[in-house]
């Protein structure tokens, strides 16, 4: 059995960043930038007032000063003509500036009196101007090393950016095997249960940036796994679900090995998903999950997870975050354990309790819990009050 550290950088081993495409700006929310975009204006393109107010010449904004009101500005809709000395100008949030070196006085700060403008005795000190280029200037670049959020799509469509350059999703080709397993809304027999790892790994690869193809239930025979195996040409990745492991039934190992299989590994000490198996299957990258649903779940979030990252050119580590332990736990034994685990707010840091009952097959325990506390290998026993590590489900 090799660490969880060495089997992460053999999968990631297994990847690379694929190539670029060009979409539309509206089709790029989570998708992840393939290179630099540049502004191709500035923002703002004016000075621009930033209140509902008078714009004035900074010469003229002196305590009680009278003014003429001789023009109207408006967003969209700036006011032209000529100024002079102790003539002022109705602005709005957004319009264009008349000229350089201005003032903006709030409309509830001032008196007016028919189209005489009075200033107060006590005047403010901000502007209420937004200088041009405050908030980016043409040719500025944006790269975040992250899925594009809906903000990142508002600055790209400030910045007058209509395609935009991504990394083509990595498409995933996503197998359960077993001859136990029927479909959600199927009728299992007596020795069969539902297939739910499919569903898992699917919403977990998508969520992760994937483009999946959920793929038909291979049976525990050599014909019905080369065929759905198959159906798995052209993804960048493969992932199966059971059928990894030692026994008489599980043969996705041995039908995957004649079918070309390059394995990177097989067994990991950690808990659960020790039998997890990696390798290059031709064009793709292959990626062995355990049948039982926790471990299937704690795996793709220790490998898949970053194997996604890795082929959009993000980078595939993890950062756990901290936690404070709210009850004792033993020894960890001789593979990382990966609990189970209710947070909830503390003085600082969250406290974190693992779960009593830490069966790789429970689904309840699985949607109750919010992370995974990571008891590292060999680690001893552990007291309420500890800050300790864990991942965020």
């Amino acid at each position: 059995m090799i660490p969880v550290s060495e089997a992460l950088e053999k999968v990631l081993a297994l990847v690379s960043t694929l190539p670029a495409e060009r979409v539309a700006l509206r089709a790029a929310a989570g998708r992840v930038l393939a290179e630099p975009v540049a502004a191709k204006l500035t923002q703002p393109p004016f000075d621009a007032s930033a209140m509902d107010g008078y714009w004035l010449a900074a010469a003229d904004h002196t305590p009680g000063a009278r003014l003429a009101v001789v023009g109207e500005a408006a967003a969209g809709h700036g006011h032209s003509g000529p100024l002079a000395p102790g003539q002022a100008i109705r602005i709005f949030t957004g319009a264009p500036c008349p000229a350089p070196g201005g003032v903006v006085v709030l409309q509830e700060d001032v008196t007016r009196e028919g189209e005489t403008l009075i200033l107060p005795a006590t005047l403010g000190k901000s502007t209420n101007i937004r200088p041009r280029g405050q908030d980016f200037s043409e040719g500025e670049a944006f790269f975040p090393r992250r899925p594009l959020a809906a903000r990142d799509l508002g600055l790209l469509a400030a910045m007058n950016i209509a395609e935009v350059p991504v990394v083509r999703r990595p498409v995933v080709a996503v197998i359960a095997t077993g001859d136990e397993l029927v479909m959600p809304g199927e009728v299992p027999g007596p020795d069969q249960i539902l297939c739910s790892n499919n569903f898992l790994i699917a919403a977990m690869a998508e969520a992760a940036g994937a483009e999946v193809r959920m793929l038909p239930i291979a049976r525990d025979d050599e014909a019905s796994l080369r065929m759905v195996f198959g159906l798995a040409e052209g993804a960048d990745l493969i992932v199966t679900s059971g059928g990894a492991s030692v026994g008489d039934h599980d043969m996705v190992g041995a039908v995957a090995a004649d079918l070309g299989l390059e394995r990177a590994f097989w067994k990991i000490a950690m808990r659960p998903g020790k039998p997890l198996m990696a390798g290059r299957m031709g064009a793709a990258a292959m990626l062995g999950l355990p049948g039982n649903p926790v471990s299937a779940t704690v795996c793709a979030k220790l490998f898949l997870a970053p194997m996604l990252a890795a082929m959009q050119g993000l980078p595939g580590a993890h950062s756990p975050s901290r936690a404070v332990l709210a009850a004792d736990v033993g020894p960890t034994g001789p593979r990382t354990h990966y609990m189970r685990a209710r947070l909830a707010p503390g003085d600082g840091l969250p406290t974190i309790t693992p779960f009593g009952n830490q069966d790789s097959a429970l689904l309840g325990v699985l949607a109750e819990a919010d992370a995974l506390l990571i008891r590292p290998l060999g680690d001893g026993p552990r007291r309420a009050g500890e800050v300790v590590d864990y991942l965020p489900l």
